[in-house]
């Protein structure tokens, strides 16, 4: 009995000490086309994926939800209505940095990239962040 006591306390303390120190960046990404037109085959990459669209119409604007795993440069891609492909390079971004960006697409292959992005602290005591103390069995 005892021994089963054991294993159960030892289960819940490790859900327990998961759960209160995890603490997973995320970044809310929209893309606004304000290129005077439809673009289609959008594709924004990031450090480690990417994600898009297949059309976005004259003044819409799509939101997602990325994680960052690496660090590198945010790049956007684009077709317009005449068939011309655009490439657009943005800033650096890195892992660990979370909050919200802007893309505004402009017309004639332009670009504004709008970050407003901090790091998270991830602590190397494990401790965690919020209650500054660590749990141990």
């Amino acid at each position: 009995m005892k021994t089963r006591f054991k294993a159960v306390a030892a289960a819940s303390l490790g859900l327990a000490v998961l759960a209160g120190c995890s603490h997973s960046a995320h970044v809310e990404v929209t893309v606004e086309n304000q290129t005077g037109g439809p673009i289609r085959l959008l594709e924004v990459d990031y450090p480690s994926a990417s994600f898009g669209a297949d059309s976005l119409a004259a003044g819409e604007a799509m939101h997602y939800k990325i994680q960052l795993q690496d660090k590198g440069q945010i790049k956007v891609q684009y077709t317009t209505a005449d068939n011309h492909q655009v490439q657009v390079a943005g800033p650096q971004l890195a892992q660990g940095q979370e909050g919200k960006f802007e893309i505004v697409l402009q017309p004639a292959g332009k670009a504004d990239f709008k970050p407003d992005l901090k790091p998270i602290k991830i602590p190397e005591s494990g401790r965690n962040p919020r209650e500054g103390s660590m749990i141990r069995p």
